[in-house]
C-alpha cells in the first residue's frame, strides 16, 4: 500500500514514546520515577468535574459549532482582554481540542509551499513537525542559556527573509522554562510589523510563573491584528485529558480555522466546554496552590541537580521543566550525547527524563548538552529521582556495564 509523501514530513512528540517505554518498564516489574512528561501531577478540581457531570445530567452531549460554545467563547474573550490588555470579540476567538489544533491549523491557514517559518530551537517539536508537513520551510533560532533562554534578536533580525512569513514565540517556553522579556518582545513586534509577519504566540503556560510574569506579543500597537494567542487548560487548570484548547486571532482568519475544524473534528465536546468555562469563572484557589507548589519544587530539583557533578542548571522562570547543562557529565562518562545519558538515566537509575533531540532538530554547530526535568511530581519522587541520578552517575561499573552495550558509545 502506497502511503503519501507528505507523511515523510510529520514528526512525533517523543516524551509520548517515552511515556511508551516507561510502561513497558514497570510491566516488567522494574520502579521507574517519570520525570518525563509535561502534565501536571495533580488532579482536576472538583468544582471542574462536578461541572462536567453536571452537563452529561442536561445531555450536554450533542454537537456544537465548530467555533465553539458562544457563552464559552464570551468568557474567553472577556478573560483575554483582561489579561493582555487589549479588545477580544467573541469573533475572533476558535475552541479546539487542545493546543495543538492551534498550531496545526494557523500553519495550514498562514503558510503557503516554501514560506519560511522561524520557531525555537529547542522548542516544543509540534511547531517544527508542522511548519514541514505544511510544506514551509522550518527556521530554527536557537535560545541561549546566556541569554536566559530568550530569543536572541540580534539573530531573530538575521532570520528573517523575504520568505518569512511567520515567527513562533512560547513564553514561558518549553523545555527551558525561560521567559521572554517585555523589551524583547517589543523587538519582535516592530519587525513582524516591518515585515508584515504572522505571529503564533503559544502562551500555554502564561500562569505558571514565579518571579516575574508573562507578557505577550499582542498587547503592542498593530500586533494584534497580527497575532495568534494559543492558550488553553491543560496546564493551568490540570486538564490535560479534557481536551480543551483556544486561539485568539483575527477575525477573518478565525473564520478559515473554524473551517478546518469544520472539515476535522466538527467542534470541541460540548461538556468539555461547559466544565471548561467553569473552570474559568469559578474559584483560582486550586491554579494558586498548584503554581506555589510548582516554585517549592523548582527550587527542590534546582538545587538538587546543581549538586550533581557535571550538571548546571539555571532557574527557571515559569512553566514546569529544568533544563540543566550536562555537558561534562556526558564528556566525563564518555557518553556521546544527550540522548545516551536519558538511556542511561532510564536504564541504570530508573529515572526517564527527556534528552534535547526531544525539542527539535539539533544544528550542526550545536556543542553543548541539556536534558529536561519535568518537576510535577511530588516532592518525595523528585528528592529519591536526584538521589538516584547523582549515585548513577558515580557508579563506575554501571556506567562501564552501560558503554559495553553501545555500540560506538564513546563520544
Amino acid at each position: 500500500m502506497k502511503i503519501a509523501q507528505r507523511m515523510n514530513r510529520l514528526g512525533t512528540e517523543t516524551a509520548f514514546d517515552v511515556l511508551t517505554e516507561v510502561n513497558a518498564l514497570r510491566s516488567q516489574g522494574r520502579d521507574i520515577i517519570s520525570l518525563a512528561i509535561g502534565e501536571p501531577a495533580c488532579d482536576t478540581a472538583d468544582y471542574i468535574k462536578q461541572a462536567a457531570k453536571d452537563a452529561l445530567d442536561l445531555n450536554m452531549t450533542h454537537y456544537g459549532p465548530s467555533q465553539g460554545l458562544p457563552a464559552f467563547r464570551e468568557v474567553i474573550a472577556k478573560h483575554v482582554a483582561e489579561t493582555r490588555n487589549i479588545s477580544v470579540s467573541p469573533e475572533e476567538i476558535v475552541v479546539v481540542p487542545g493546543g495543538k489544533p492551534v498550531i496545526f491549523f494557523s500553519i495550514l491557514a498562514c503558510i503557503e509551499e516554501g514560506d519560511e517559518v522561524v520557531y525555537p530551537l529547542p522548542g516544543y517539536p509540534i511547531y517544527e513537525s508542522m511548519i514541514r508537513f505544511a510544506g514551509g520551510i522550518a527556521v530554527p533560532l536557537r535560545l541561549r542559556e546566556e541569554h536566559g533562554f530568550s530569543f536572541d534578536v540580534r539573530e531573530l533580525r538575521k532570520s528573517v527573509t523575504d520568505r518569512t512569513r511567520m515567527i513562533i514565540v512560547n513564553s514561558p517556553q518549553n523545555p527551558t522554562g525561560g521567559i521572554i522579556p517585555k523589551s524583547d518582545l517589543h523587538e519582535i513586534s516592530e519587525l513582524a510589523l516591518h515585515h508584515d509577519l504572522w505571529v503564533l504566540s503559544d502562551e500555554i503556560y502564561r500562569r505558571i510563573t514565579y518571579e516575574t510574569p508573562a507578557e505577550s506579543v499582542s498587547q503592542f500597537p498593530g500586533m494584534k491584528e497580527r497575532t495568534i494567542i494559543l492558550d488553553g487548560h491543560s496546564k493551568t487548570y490540570a486538564m490535560t485529558g479534557w481536551r480543551v484548547g483556544y486561539g485568539v486571532m483575527p477575525r477573518a482568519l478565525a473564520m478559515h480555522v473554524t473551517r478546518l475544524m469544520t472539515n476535522s473534528n466538527s467542534c470541541t465536546a460540548t461538556f468539555s466546554q461547559h466544565a471548561a468555562m467553569v473552570a474559568m469563572t469559578g474559584p483560582q484557589e486550586s491554579v494558586t496552590r498548584m503554581v506555589a507548589d510548582f516554585r517549592r519544587r523548582r527550587d527542590l530539583i534546582v538545587d538538587g541537580l546543581n549538586g550533581i557533578e557535571g550538571f548546571s542548571c539555571r532557574k527557571p522562570m515559569g512553566a514546569f521543566y529544568a533544563y540543566p547543562n550536562v555537558t561534562n557529565a556526558c564528556r566525563t562518562l564518555g557518553l556521546k550525547d544527550s540522548r545516551m545519558l536519558q538511556q542511561y538515566l532510564l536504564q541504570e537509575a530508573g529515572v526517564a527524563v527527556l534528552g534535547q533531540q526531544c525539542f527539535g532538530t539539533r544544528l550542526p554547530e550545536d556543542n553543548q548538552e541539556y536534558i529536561r526535568f519535568s518537576y510535577v511530581s511530588s516532592d518525595e519522587d523528585i528528592r529519591e529521582a536526584l538521589r538516584r541520578v547523582k549515585n548513577s552517575l558515580s557508579d563506575s561499573a554501571h556506567v562501564s556495564s552501560f558503554l559495553a552495550r553501545q555500540p560506538q558509545a564513546v563520544a
